[in-house]
């Protein structure tokens, strides 16, 4: 059998935000850009928003007519008809320049974002949405047929239309891209992509070329279109995001790409191979004295790693990985404690495991860190020292019970997490 040369089209996954679709200007870049990158063989699927701020509107009304009363399932119904408005416009404004399109409405036989019931704030049941992807999304796509789907907006298996809550359209390109096998998502917003900082506080903030998922999650919300954190919970770590602004109308603009990905489940790991150490170091006011903290994380840097570090008004707590140089490490941050009025004392726990829980929306789990210290607590092993970061808890406990604390958290945290 001769061997096929025929190369697969370059396939992607648009995202529009509600701004940048928010008057028939940007709806039409919007759709001229999207007819532009299909005239050169690209493989498209849309998701789109409601225009500008429709769903603000419909939530005040709603609210406001029935006194607040109005029942979480019955708001869901009342919110989606933005995105289901926009399909419409959309796909419409497409056929006009002669590109084929078709639009997806929750109501279809055929829609593919199916949802559990938590309304207002739903959850998409995977699974099931690679399924109709693949099954009435993907055909098309490989026809040269552009899908426009309805972001934001669910379907539960017994038919009633949710809301995905913040970042749902964000979640709706994702799940898209990897049902797809997309080559990129593109989300086009009103920003040039991540900021460095917050253009409200900063004056000359710095565009980022790349950014990691994980420090995505970790960065506070910048004021530019950040990426929710529920959303990057169903992004493929093999597809790249680009965010870019709808003011260029070109879907190959510059902008912040996004790269990698995370678990979906909550994982369970002794982070390090060899024993850690707590260096506790205590006096009076050491949170108001940068230049002491710095010097000693500089400090331990000089001679092994820096696991964690915990500091408050009277005290710094230094969690380093064991080694041959440990001795001349504590020797050498007691004489820096020695050269500050500041700082009076030490002690040092040696012999710890470093144990790492970590997996996107962890932070949106009530109770997980009462769930671990008190499985650990009924089979007495002391926690010397618990760290709460962003999508992840860090638990230090006696290197003799690693082995034993990491199976109790993980039976602790078993069905946890949807």
């Amino acid at each position: 059998m001769k061997q096929s040369n025929i190369k697969r089209r370059k396939r992607i996954v648009v995202k529009y935000g509600g701004v940048s679709l928010a008057d028939h200007e940007r709806m039409l870049r919007a759709v001229t850009a999207v007819a532009k990158e299909a005239a050169k063989g690209t493989q498209i699927a849309v998701v789109v928003s409601a225009m500008g701020k429709t769903t603000d509107l419909l939530l005040n009304a709603a609210r406001n007519a029935s006194g607040g009363k109005v029942e979480k399932g019955e708001l869901d119904d009342i919110l989606a008809m933005g995105e289901r408005t926009s399909i419409r416009i959309v796909t419409a404004a497409l056929k006009a320049k002669g590109v084929e399109s078709r639009y997806f409405d929750p109501l279809d036989p055929d829609w593919p974002i199916m949802t559990d019931d938590n309304f207002t704030n739903a959850n998409p049941i995977e699974k099931r949405c690679i399924e109709k992807i693949q099954q009435n999304i993907l055909p098309l796509v490989e026809k040269g047929v552009i899908p426009v789907i309805a972001g934001f907006v669910g379907r539960t298996l017994d038919g009633k239309i949710t809301t995905i809550g913040r970042g749902g359209s964000d979640a709706t390109a994702f799940i898209l891209a990897k049902a797809l096998g997309a080559d990129e998502v593109v989300l086009v917003t009103d920003a040039e992509g991540i900021m460095s900082a917050d253009p409200k506080v900063i004056q000359n903030p710095k565009r980022l070329e790349e950014v990691d998922v994980h420090m995505l999650v970790g960065m506070a919300d910048s004021g530019t279109k950040f990426i929710h954190r529920k959303a990057l919970r169903y992004k493929d770590p093999s597809i790249n995001a680009r965010v870019i602004n709808h003011a260029y109308g070109d879907l190959n603009a510059n902008g912040t790409l996004i790269t990698g990905g995370f678990s979906t489940n909550l994982d369970v790991v002794v982070a390090s191979q060899s024993p850690a150490a707590s260096i506790t170091v205590v006096g009076s006011g050491v949170s108001e004295k940068p230049k002491i903290i710095q010097e000693l994380a500089e400090t331990v840097k000089a001679y092994t790693s820096m696991l964690g570090l915990s500091v408050n008004y009277n005290s710094i707590i230094l969690y380093v990985a064991e080694g041959r140089n440990l001795n001349s490490l504590l020797e050498k941050i007691h004489e820096a404690i020695l050269r500050h009025k500041e700082t009076n004392a030490m002690s040092v726990r040696g012999q710890l495991a470093f144990i790492k829980v970590s997996g996107v929306g962890l932070e949106e789990t009530p109770g997980i860190i009462g769930k671990i210290s008190e499985t650990l607590r009924i089979n007495e092993i002391n926690i010397f020292g618990i760290l709460t970061i962003t999508s992840s808890i860090l638990l230090f406990v006696d290197w003799t019970q690693r082995e034993a604390a990491l199976n109790l958290i993980k039976q602790s945290l078993r069905g946890g997490q949807k």
